[in-house]
């Protein structure tokens, strides 16, 4: 009762939706038509309200709300260190990934950061840009790749340039699925980076406003890309941004943290008046009377006596009960003489140091060293990383990504970029574990983006950019490693004999996979009555598995499919998967009583067996189920 009401139901319940949906509120109204397209409802944007409208918008929805049959399948060949690493590589369509990670990585996500196509008029992306095509046409079109997974000519990247008539319309169709899947992966206290330039800023503003919520919004940071004045015709443009959002707002979640302290920062602190709690550096007494209370208003008297009035339109910190407990304790300083205006104390070893980040990113700033965070420099690493050959024009340095994981991530935090590129995100996160000893994990995307024959990269045997990020990722892993066992040698060189170094050797390593078709066939709509279709059909699934289909993928499937996240651990013994402990039992190669028996005797929660494996044996199906059903486990067949 903080406005002086009680709580009436219907607020309550508005507080509980925008807390669930904030997505749907405009102006803090609740759009109906957002609530039914965001439930799966056929709906048609059309009433005029403050909002952001393109063409193509109502089917982007359907694009959003349509599930895929597709899943990931294990490349062990271009995976490094697959058994034990925890990082993971998707090659395929970011749509299509982001719907299978769903399931499994719901609320997972600590930060998601993106470096997407800026529309510029010259990029190429995979967009939609026929609007009377029905969602069937659609669906089946874009589904359309050939045999080596790259997408065929009548859905190939599709340069979006400036004279087309749909040129904003194009990218927001391409955007606004992706933001609305991301934001389900997000943990509760999760943030988005996205980095962008001008020609979509404003419509990125908006899109993230409908999506996350106006007030989810936290910063539009502006990074400095470049050090020297561009040659241009008339402005030279020096910087790029980066919009911040986070998935909710309240009192109890911390969406960015303070930075470490930098040689500059901590030039402030001083003791002298030496005392015992350690370094600290004096912070003003007061703040702006608007966010004071009427006890936050009074004379200060300091311990000579001396008489403190407030500035005007300030008030004191702490009320006068509390600045006297804190005088008493020493912790407000008035000057070497005591005459001076009271300053609060704010110690080196406490919570609350550090540096605010700011939103203006310059080169020279916190944490980052002359010119390492420029494009250019960042383009200059991965040629040299490459032997000299430029595989990419536009990398983000992982100088600017480190600072992002600094006041966004921690520990063993997730990090999620499904506009991977050449894999600056996943590079950077390994090299922050180093610097901090921490256990971040990655989840990299790239779709299959060929080359152009005549391109530097494609002259020096890479076909496409998901082959240079994973050998991006592979000598990246082996820098960062090399460097790792140099500091943990230095350290025990310092040691006593038999201390542990402190430095811990961060994983370098990454499972790969790659977005693929189902294992399991799918069912075919026959239009019509074609009976002869249908009982062929019918015929073709006494066999679920499509063909080509191998344990490991299906194993992979099913966890995905049933909530399991791909570093759970797989353990095949005695013609069984165990999947996550006793999370889930797969039965793929044999069912008899024997395996039965095996299966009751571990008591895992769920049980899925392949129908096949039953087949002629009705009875030991259904003596299958009534065993399952009495040990009190959940048992299925497909």
């Amino acid at each position: 009762m903080t406005d002086g009401y009680s709580q009436i139901p219907a607020k309550e319940r508005l507080e509980t939706l925008k807390a669930l949906f904030p997505e749907i509120f405009d102006e803090d109204k609740i759009d109906w038509e957002k609530l039914k397209a965001t439930l799966g409802e056929d709906v048609s944007f059309q009433d005029e309200r403050y909002m952001l409208s393109w063409a193509g918008k109502s089917d982007a929805f359907r694009t959003l709300q349509q599930a895929t049959s597709a899943t990931l399948i294990p490349d062990r060949n271009e995976s490094v260190d697959f058994d034990n690493t925890h990082n993971i590589f998707i090659e395929g369509d970011n749509l299509d990934a982001l719907k299978i990670l769903q399931r499994s990585y719901f609320r997972k996500v600590k930060m998601i950061y993106i470096d997407p196509p800026y529309n510029t008029g010259e990029d190429s992306f995979v967009y939609t840009d026929d609007f009377s095509e029905n969602r069937e046409d659609y669906l089946r079109r874009i589904g359309e790749k050939d045999e080596n997974g790259l997408l065929t000519a009548s859905g190939e990247f599709k340069n979006n340039g400036k004279d087309k008539g749909h040129y904003h319309s194009n990218w927001l169709n391409m955007m606004m699925p992706l933001m609305y899947l991301s934001k389900g992966l997000m943990k509760d206290d999760g943030v988005i980076f996205v980095s962008i330039d001008d020609n979509e800023v404003y419509n990125l503003r908006m899109l993230m406003n409908e999506v996350f919520g106006e007030e989810n919004f936290v910063a539009q940071f502006v990074w400095e890309k470049r050090l020297n004045r561009e040659n241009r015709k008339e402005v030279s443009v020096r910087h790029d941004y980066i919009l911040c959002y986070s998935k909710y707002t309240t009192q109890n979640i911390n969406r960015i943290s303070k930075l470490p302290m930098n040689a500059k920062a901590l030039a402030n602190y001083g003791n002298p008046d030496n005392d015992p709690r350690g370094l600290w550096k004096s912070d003003p007494a007061h703040a702006q009377a608007g966010h004071g209370t009427k006890a936050q208003f009074y004379t200060l008297i300091a311990p000579n006596g001396k008489r403190h009035e407030l500035p005007s339109g300030r008030c004191w910190l702490y009320t006068e009960k509390e600045m006297n407990k804190a005088i008493e304790d020493n912790r407000i300083w008035f000057g070497k003489d005591g005459n001076g205006v009271p300053r609060i104390k704010t110690y080196l070893n406490s919570k609350e140091r550090g540096l605010t980040p700011e939103t203006m990113i310059f080169n020279k700033d916190i944490l980052l060293a002359e010119d390492a965070s420029t494009n250019e420099k960042a383009k200059n690493d991965l040629k040299d990383m490459f032997d000299g050959v430029s595989v990419f024009n536009t990398p983000k340095p992982i100088e600017l990504i480190k600072l992002l994981l600094k006041i966004s991530t921690k520990g063993d935090d997730l990090v999620l970029d499904f506009f991977a590129g050449c894999g600056s995100t996943g590079h950077a996160v390994m090299s922050q574990n180093l610097e901090d000893d921490g256990g971040r994990k990655f989840i990299c995307v790239q779709i299959n983006e060929p080359y152009d024959i005549g391109s530097e990269a494609y002259k020096a045997g890479y076909m496409n950019i998901p082959q240079v990020l994973r050998e991006r990722l592979r000598r990246a892993g082996q820098l960062i490693k090399k460097e790792a066992e140099e500091k943990i040698a230095k350290e025990k060189e310092q040691l006593p004999f038999g201390d542990v170094s402190q430095t811990q050797m961060p994983d370098t390593g990454f499972k790969a996979f790659k977005v693929a078709k189902s294992n399991f066939k799918q069912w075919q709509h026959i239009k019509g009555t074609e009976t002869k279709m249908w009982q062929e059909q019918l015929l073709d699934f006494t066999n679920s598995l499509a063909d080509g289909a191998n344990n490991e993928n299906v194993v992979y499937e099913l966890m995905l499919k049933n909530g399991i996240d791909l570093n759970a651990s797989i353990e095949h013994k005695r013609n069984i998967y165990l999947v996550d402990g006793k999370r889930l039992c797969l039965m793929l190669e044999k069912a008899n009583q024997q395996t039965i028996d095996d299966v009751l005797a571990i008591g895992p929660d769920k049980v899925i067996a392949l129908d096949k494996l039953f087949e002629g044996n009705d009875q030991l199906l259904t003596n299958t189920a009534l065993q399952m059903k009495d040990g009190k486990i959940d048992f299925e067949t497909i």
